[in-house]
């Protein structure tokens, strides 16, 4: 076998690995709760379209990543100012 082999570069060797069609691991693998990606948020951003001058996009983007959530930080903070509570 070849030293770049995908096979060897992991470790695994297929005859010494477990037979995992028994020994109750098929039902345990049933019963397993499946997990993908981020947990849910209790409130989710909203996906929206809204119209902004050129100059306002301008200005946050030349910020760098994030400039989205920049802008969303602003309007959170104006309303903030609204609110006299």
């Amino acid at each position: 076998m070849n030293e770049n082999d995908s096979s060897t570069a992991r470790g695994s060797d297929p005859e010494t690995a477990p037979d995992l069609s028994r020994d109750g691991w098929p039902e345990k693998f049933a019963k397993a709760a499946v997990r993908r990606g981020r947990s849910p948020k209790a409130r989710p951003k909203v996906s929206t379209t809204i119209r902004l001058s050129p100059d306002v996009i301008d200005h946050f983007r030349a910020g760098g990543r994030g400039w989205q959530t920049r802008i969303d930080d602003v309007l959170r903070d104006w309303i903030r100012q609204q609110d006299p509570a």
